[in-house]
């Protein structure tokens, strides 16, 4: 895991490389790579590459980056880790390829100096990445088809400056720091910045799956090499629960590859349990466990304490638990929204727990993230089918639409859920009931909090730039791979992997997702029949060869949580929301007072 950045002059009138300038955006990510700094550049191609490195696969300097192949014709910085690596590089050396490291990211610099873009569907794992060819001067920009791996981009007068974070993006010089009206009501309206939006007018996210390629003296074009929705648009097809089992063994084993010791985030849930069970399965070396506490959920069922410990004794693991508290979330706050890429109403259990695995020496932690999005673990499975059945026909009725938005600001006045009044206007559409399902506010209630001008500028903007990335395609139509899709492409990608990335970086922690791997996907997916209703979760908990505990299987979820919603009444930095007179009611959800939180300091 890595931080890499870059830039490339494709068109002639652009400015010369800044050298100086790129540096800065590379040590701007050093946590995310302390274990080492890179540069190289060639000025008569207008191309310079940085990279930051955490070591986790070949230590030695040799997989040092920017890597270049032998004859130095191709330079590449990735980010990332490729888990069939090691069948790759066999197949590269039976074809008489000399390799110099026993790492990943050789193998991805020469299959690409190769193969061209067509080698990326060869690649299991999660990853970012910049290759530079001389002979084609040509830059191409490459994500996972996840997303798991964050890759941002300013196209600027004819150079493209790209890093793995926004923040460090905005210490180039070159790059307009302008705020982008549209991002700022994708995050009123979700919590966090959608995707290709950045809270930067400028800059914009690679989208997953696909690569950007920049040719001297040529228009840059992007390609779709592997759409996450295909893995949705598989036919149901008949598998068993042995099978299921297999692909989930076979994925852990693999995401557990690294020269370096692996643990895992163990909450009390079925997700990171079954992990901890199938790496025991693949390992007989110590695995690391790690929990968060909190004497403010001591002895309910938000403490994931008692029930982890459990779990991780039933597979022989080395346990720790951290205890948070408020008087350690205050001192680490500052640090935190520092740290803090794009805004976000989540992240802070990442912090905490990455803070934790950092303190114990582990640079690589499994977590469980990806679990409810395959299996069906979330409420959404139900909700978003049954308010169709319940209330499209309602909201088709004349009149429903401006009923709800001029209920939509009194809402909690009128003693309703914020969002109940969304019901008359949104719940025809697919996309309309995900709104009420994982939306923070509704659109009628955000000219409280943003400027008419602003707001609608914003507005149309976002629904311009996002219109694309947000549909759902026509040929994804059951229910459940409907919303396996939107949880997978929308919440997911936007939201928890790219908080986990950030968090978990500014630890120096490298966190993978088993459950979040496109061709475990590819295979199980067209099984989501036997997911249905909180059996994938029981197909999940068994999956060890000593299955989870019964009661961990059939605990109610309560996801992995963190006392904020108390501790914001207190701390200083955190009273924004208190400018506005809506959210100041009691009975207020706690993310729409700390998403104006976080709003109101990114405005000073």
């Amino acid at each position: 895991m890595c931080g890499i950045a870059g830039e490339f002059s494709y068109r002639d009138h652009a400015s010369a490389l800044n050298l100086d300038a790129l540096l800065r955006v590379r040590e701007a990510m050093q946590r995310r790579g302390p274990d080492g700094a890179g540069l190289w550049h060639d000025f008569s191609h207008g191309v310079a590459l940085v990279h930051r490195r955490l070591s986790i696969i070949d230590l030695a300097t040799r997989s040092d980056q920017p890597l270049l192949n032998a004859d130095a014709s191709a330079a590449l910085v990735f980010n990332g880790e490729i888990y069939n690596y090691r069948s790759l590089r066999e197949e590269l050396l039976a074809q008489g390829v000399s390799l110099r490291t026993t790492g990943d990211s050789e193998v991805v610099l020469e299959l690409l100096a190769r193969e061209g873009i067509s080698a990326l569907t060869k690649l299991r794992g999660m990853y970012a990445l910049g290759f530079y060819q001389k002979a084609t001067r040509s830059l191409i920009l490459a994500r996972d088809p996840y997303g798991i791996k964050p890759l941002y981009f300013a196209d600027h007068n004819g150079k493209v400056i790209f890093a793995s974070s926004v923040k460090a993006l905005s210490a180039h010089g070159e790059i307009s720091v302008e705020a982008d009206p549209a991002a700022e009501v994708g995050f009123l309206l979700y919590g966090s910045v959608p995707e290709p939006l950045t809270q930067l007018a400028a800059v914009r996210a690679l989208a997953p799956g696909s690569v950007l390629c920049f040719r001297a003296g040529e228009t840059p074009r992007p390609h779709t090499v592997q759409a996450l929705s295909s893995v949705f648009l598989s036919s149901v097809t008949a598998q068993t629960p042995v099978q299921v089992h297999a692909e989930l063994a076979e994925s852990v084993r693999l995401h557990m590859e690294a020269d370096v010791p692996v643990g895992v985030f163990l909450s009390a849930g079925v997700d990171s349990g079954a992990l901890l069970g199938l790496m025991r399965d693949a390992s007989t070396h110590a695995i690391p466990s790690l929990t968060m506490r909190f004497r403010e959920f001591e002895n309910r069922a938000e403490d994931e304490g008692v029930l982890a410990q459990e779990v991780s004794a039933h597979y022989s693991a080395s346990h720790h638990q951290h205890w948070v508290t408020q008087a350690e979330f205050a001192a680490d706050l500052p640090n935190f929204l520092a740290a803090m890429d794009q805004p976000s109403i989540d992240g802070m259990n990442s912090w905490m727990v990455s803070k934790a695995m950092h303190a114990l020496g582990v640079k690589v932690a499994i977590s469980g993230l990806g679990g409810d999005e395959l299996f069906g673990g979330y409420s959404s499975f139900g909700d978003l089918p049954r308010w169709r059945r319940r209330f499209a026909g309602l909201s088709r009725l004349p009149g429903m639409a401006e009923l709800g938005r001029l209920l939509a600001p009194t809402a909690l006045a009128l003693g309703l859920h914020p969002k109940a009044p969304g019901m008359l206007e949104f719940a025809g559409s697919l996309l309309g009931r995900y709104l009420l399902r994982r939306g923070l506010f509704l659109p009628a209630e955000l000219n409280q909090f943003m400027e008419k001008d602003r707001l609608a500028f914003g507005s149309a903007r976002l629904a311009e730039l996002c219109a694309e990335s947000w549909q759902v395609p026509e040929g994804i139509r059951d229910d459940f791979a409907q919303v396996a899709y939107l949880e997978a492409s929308r919440y997911m990608r936007n939201q928890l992997l790219r908080d986990t990335d950030w968090a978990s970086m500014a630890h120096s922690v490298e966190v993978r997702v088993p459950l979040v791997d496109y061709t475990l996907s590819q295979r199980l997916m067209p099984a989501r029949e036997m997911f249905q209703s909180g059996a994938g979760k029981r197909l999940l908990g068994e999956a060890p060869k000593t299955a989870l505990p019964e009661k961990v299987i059939t605990r109610p979820k309560t996801g992995f949580t963190t006392p904020v919603t108390g501790w914001q009444q207190t701390l200083p930095q955190l009273q924004g929301w208190r400018r506005y007179p809506n959210l100041t009611r009691a009975n207020t959800p706690w993310a729409r007072r700390y998403a104006m939180a976080l709003l109101e300091l990114q405005r000073t």
